[in-house]
């Protein structure tokens, strides 16, 4: 179906906000999910002190100067999540899957020959990285003894009457102000003086404009007071949450070798995101009422460009010990959002007994920077000749450190939710190796603490891995299986309603590498 989209203009103007920023949304931006090769995943990430992986190098910028000669990889995976809910004593799961690209890259290698020379060698390397998926879906279904009409009646209190009614036009009927002339309006004046949040504005205007409440005094244009149209005690609720997109890195190492003992090196990243979301909640009233259906539909779109850098070194203290350490700059995004919204309810015996409000508008933000947390990794490695190996990385980061800011709007409140609601958290990770021949044999564990102050809002997260693989000589395949388990507490975002829901996540992830030596 073609429809016409209008284009809001850029909302300029001072303390204008859509108030899509969450706490949650930070820190999805800030958190990565395990990925790389088949290699580093079977043994859970586990390589700050080891290097020799391509995807090591995102843990340490060091571990490229333990490649002896030219390297490269690329890696599938095949990510399958299923998500557990409990939501107003009813329980449900969703399931689905991906299959993508989630890693490729190569390192070249420069030998020093002049075995007199401190630096012995020096690597090159060229990365690209699918740091986070954001492909996930849930979908609740309950009887609720709360209606979505209290949330408009909340957002539309203390507004005049005269911002929810078109001008009209008595001589020109046809330059009189359409539903998306004010939808538009609403959306981009400041309003700050009077205390008005624009998206709450333009919210509560969609759900005037579809009888979902009405003004206690019709005739008052000044009058500030409105009551629901919908009646009863019992609402058929569904709720539906699709998302998609990723969090990318692609990023340039060097590295260097000292007396083949010491290693350091350096990564400079840069990061994309490109993160969709769409949210549906349908309200049946059980009861006799004037409204017995809504359905409010909201979509968001998400584009941000972001650096970072990391620094690290490897040292071979003994042919069995190895330390590493690095660190991970913040990253310092620059995040362009767009929304849309659309209103529509069912009156029977009614003139207008399917009312839409669908004011088919993009509304578009003025670009904000969003700062996420840099984060420190120690780690221990232990060689057990060419018979195996055994690997533990510890990671502490500062979640309180996201940080919102913009030149046009004031995000004072999200920033004093972050500093509430989230804390520093560390990361545990073993992972180990054993040869038989060309077989390589591996596993790993790891452990992550909370993000959050209360736990309840999000469970640490548990995970283990395995995999294997065959050498060729120049040519290698891996195999690996990644497990993790982790509970959190989702809102229902862009519907009112304080209740959450409550998910499982049981992540299970697939990766097939192919390697090369050039």
């Amino acid at each position: 179906m073609n429809k016409k989209i209008i284009l809001a203009s850029f909302l300029v103007m001072l303390g204008v906000t859509g108030r899509t920023q969450t706490v949650l949304e930070g820190l999805n931006f800030g958190s990565e999910k395990l990925s790389g090769t088949a290699r580093f995943t079977g043994m859970s990430g586990a390589f700050g002190a080891l290097g020799g992986d391509i995807s090591a190098i995102k843990v340490n910028p060091a571990g490229s100067s333990i490649f002896l000669a030219n390297h490269a990889s690329f890696s599938l995976n095949n990510r399958t999540y299923n998500n557990s809910y409990a939501y107003l004593n009813t329980e449900g799961e969703n399931r689905n899957n991906n299959i993508d690209l989630n890693q490729a890259g190569a390192v070249l290698v420069f030998k020093n020959y002049d075995e007199n020379a401190t630096v012995s060698k020096f690597t090159l390397g060229f990365t690209y990285d699918k740091t986070n998926n954001y492909k996930n879906s849930y979908h609740t279904n309950s009887v609720n003894n709360i209606s979505i009409s209290d949330y408009f009646v909340d957002l539309a209190n203390g507004v005049p009457l005269d911002l929810f009614t078109p001008i009209i036009d008595q001589d020109n009927p046809q330059n009189s102000e359409s539903l998306a002339d004010l939808y538009t309006y609403l959306g981009e004046t400041n309003f700050n003086a009077k205390g008005f949040n624009n998206k709450d504005l333009q919210t509560a205007y969609l759900g005037y404009e579809t009888f979902i409440f009405s003004s206690t005094n019709p005739e008052d244009l000044s009058n500030t007071q409105y009551e629901s149209n919908v009646t009863g005690n019992r609402f058929q609720q569904q709720y539906n949450y699709l998302s998609s997109g990723l969090n990318g890195k692609l990023s340039v190492n060097g590295s260097l070798a000292l007396n083949d003992k010491f290693y350091f090196g350096l990564n400079l990243n840069s990061h994309f995101i490109n993160y969709n979301r769409k949210t549906v909640f349908f309200e049946q009233i059980d009861d006799p009422s004037e409204v017995n259906e809504i359905y409010f539909e909201n979509k968001l779109r998400t584009l941000g460009r972001g650096f970072s850098f990391q620094l690290g070194g490897i040292a071979m203290l003994t042919d069995m010990i190895r330390v590493g350490a690095s660190w991970t700059s913040p990253t310092w995004y620059t995040i362009s959002e767009e929304t849309t919204q659309f209103v529509q309810t069912y009156r029977p015996g009614t003139i207008k007994e399917n009312p839409k409000a669908d004011p088919r508008v993009i509304n578009i933000y003025p670009d904000y920077q969003l700062r996420t947390p840099g984060k420190l990794t120690g780690s221990l490695g232990l060689i057990f000749g060419k018979s195996g190996l055994l690997s533990f990385d510890y990671t502490f980061k500062d979640y309180a450190g996201i940080q919102y800011d913009s030149d046009f709007n004031s995000f004072n409140f999200q920033n004093n939710q972050i500093d509430n609601l989230l804390k520093s958290a560390s990361s545990y990770r073993l992972g180990g190796e054993y040869r038989i021949k060309e077989w390589s044999l591996r596993g790993g564990l790891r452990y992550q603490e909370s993000p959050y102050e209360n736990e309840n809002l999000m469970s640490e997260l548990k995970g283990y891995s395995f995999g294997l693989g065959y050498n060729f000589g120049n040519f290698k395949i891996d195999f690996a299986y990644d497990f993790s388990t982790q509970d959190y507490a989702a809102s229902i975002l862009n519907s009112g309603f304080d209740q959450n829901i409550m998910i499982e996540n049981n992540l299970s992830n697939y990766v097939l590498s192919f390697s090369f030596e050039l």
